[in-house]
């Protein structure tokens, strides 16, 4: 009957996952970094997109169409030349477009479906893995049904990218580290099977993300924290069953682990090494002057990065009070949870049954934090800018959390008093449905585009360009990588998506019809840009407007080279245009 009940509660979280993160799969503009998954995973390639010359729209979304002959070779071989990221996920995502086969109405579902699935099968991953790790059911279902509603888990699942993969193997390293140190505590050796295992989902997360690497420097930081708590006796060692087992029997396992997941990683070192694109496609994450704002911008994002793992209310909404309104309900559930959660943690580290596996997460998050910040304040590559990268230690915040919750669930009354303010008293259990509950209207609100919106939005300049241009018009942006020629797909996808049809159908006025069609078919260009000739792309658009039919509106979309527009008689727009995440544009009148 026990048994029945749990796995009613965990269909009910997997239930939930999967309404939030595949409720409105489809509706949010693609973005650069999803181009790229799109186009790789159909075993195409960027380098078909012409440069230095106009283009139409259809060929510059020539490499979004499915080719029946593309086969995993063309992946790795275009992902490889083209690109920054190992090939696993990638493969795998050719093999689930191949099953689909994705049409131009179907591409973008089909595409965000691979990664929403697996985040939904995460959610009984990491029941059964706190299950394990804290031998309790309710520690497993607390950690399944924050992971269910987590904004942070849904804006990773909602995205054509790797990261929901990358999440399931962190899990499933998680586990294996787990039984590592629950032997250790027992004084016998890991399994060969759990080595094998355990070497096998590390190769296999490095081949998926570089980053992963980040989770196991963090597990072998947990790994000597459990060992340096054994060593004063917090954990005390049980080996009355294994008498005759020596230290270096344990220990040469752990070496065997390392040195196999050595050697996986190694092999695409040379691979990293030769990516020419490597340093381009990376530049943004690199700190620029230690101004005092590049000292601190890296703590205010990692702590806006952790409170989006509980807690995401509509603050990116266009409406400015439902913003206020907002933030001071996250405030104030913030300012009564807090004190909770630090309470229940601190009980979770000094409980017996809670001890071993709040050490060994709680030293696998810290252990993660500090090689954020090694990277930003040693190094200088400051991953906080991108909160996608906190999927290397994401699983164990939700298993902390789910340790927590269950200790705030079995206390009869929890007590919320901070800032010297009065103290509040709510059961246990209330506590526990109020995260849980943020948890979900947070979730709601990054499924309905509130919440970690993409930060390009062409479904917002498409407008801006029909309202302004009567005549044909030419959209030019400078190329270095294909991050760039993502950006101009995302505008073109939207301009087919948004249909010419429809928006002419909403005119009434009949020549404002004709004014509409005029410009149903934009062209493009890339300029190619060279960093040591930058003027390089001005004489390309300087012969590619002497080619073009006058009159013709110029739209320049993040042109990064200097131009000079006298010659070819074109006018700026004097009126002030809205501004549009991602894409910074001016508008020039050719006469």
């Amino acid at each position: 009957m026990i048994k029945n009940k749990q796995l009613l509660l965990l269909f009910l979280w997997t239930a939930i996952a999967f309404i939030l993160r595949f409720a409105n799969l489809n509706s949010k503009p693609l973005w650069t970094d999803e181009f790229s998954t799109l186009v790789f995973s159909l075993g195409n390639s960027f380098r078909g997109v012409p440069v230095d010359r106009a283009i139409d729209l259809s060929t510059l979304l020539q490499p979004l169409q499915l080719r029946p002959d593309a086969d995993t070779a063309d992946v790795l071989r275009n992902l490889l030349l083209e690109s920054n990221h190992p090939p696993v996920y990638f493969m795998l995502a050719h093999w689930w477009m191949r099953l689909f086969g994705p049409t131009e109405d179907s591409l973008v579902w089909i595409g965000r479906a691979l990664p929403a699935l697996l985040g939904v099968i995460s959610v009984p991953a990491i029941y059964f893995l706190g299950k394990f790790a804290f031998s309790s059911r309710l520690v497993g279902q607390c950690a399944a049904a924050m992971m269910a509603v987590s904004p942070y888990g849904i804006y990773l699942a909602q995205e054509a990218r790797h990261y929901t993969l990358g999440i399931l193997l962190v899990i499933a390293s998680l586990f294996c580290l787990t039984l590592a140190a629950k032997k250790l505590q027992q004084g016998a050796p890991l399994p060969i099977w759990a080595v094998l295992l355990w070497v096998v989902v590390n190769c296999l997360g490095i081949a998926s993300h570089y980053f992963f690497t980040l989770a196991l420097c963090a597990e072998a930081i947990a790994l000597i924290a459990v060992i340096w708590q054994q060593f004063n006796g917090n954990l005390p060692i049980d080996n009355s069953q294994q008498p005759n087992i020596l230290p270096f029997q344990i220990l040469w396992r752990f070496f065997a682990v390392a040195m196999g997941t050595l050697a996986g990683g190694l092999v695409w070192l040379p691979v990293f090494l030769s990516n020419k694109y490597g340093s381009e496609l990376t530049n943004w994450i690199v700190s620029g002057d230690r101004t005092f704002l590049n000292w601190i911008a890296p703590i205010f994002q990692a702590l806006a990065g952790w409170i989006t793992v509980i807690s995401l209310l509509p603050v990116e909404s266009p409406n400015l009070v439902v913003v206020v309104a907002s933030a001071i309900v996250m405030t104030i559930f913030f300012i009564l949870v807090l004190p909770i959660l630090f309470s229940a943690l601190k009980k979770s580290l000094t409980a017996p049954d809670t001890r071993l596996g709040t050490v060994i997460f709680g030293g696998f998050v810290l252990g993660a934090i500090f090689l954020f910040f090694s990277f930003a304040y040693i190094l200088g590559i400051d991953l906080t800018r991108g909160a996608r990268y906190n999927f290397v230690y994401f699983p164990g915040v939700i298993l902390l959390l789910g340790a927590t919750l269950a200790v705030i669930f079995n206390t009869p009354t929890a007590k919320s008093q901070s800032f010297n303010l009065r103290a509040i008293e709510v059961s246990g259990k209330k506590a526990v449905v109020l995260i849980l509950a943020m948890g979900f209207f947070s979730g709601v609100t990054v499924n309905s585009n509130l919440g970690y919106r993409k930060y390009y939005k062409p479904d917002l300049l498409i407008p801006v360009i029909r309202e302004l241009s009567k005549v044909p018009v030419l959209i030019a942006t400078t190329q270095k990588t294909h991050v760039e020629i993502g950006e101009l797909m995302g505008i073109g996808w939207e301009w087919e998506r948004s249909s010419t049809t429809d928006f002419v159908a909403d005119v009434t006025d009949v020549r404002k019809k004709e004014e509409v069609k005029a410009f149903d078919s934009p062209l493009f260009l890339l300029a190619n840009q060279r960093r040591d000739a930058p003027e390089i792309a001005a004489g390309t658009l300087d012969k590619t407007l002497s080619q073009l039919e006058r009159p013709l509106d110029l739209w320049f979309v993040n042109f990064r080279a200097p131009f000079n527009l006298e010659a070819q008689k074109c006018q700026l727009e004097s009126r002030e245009l809205p501004a549009v995440d991602g894409y910074e544009y001016q508008v020039y009148h050719c006469s």
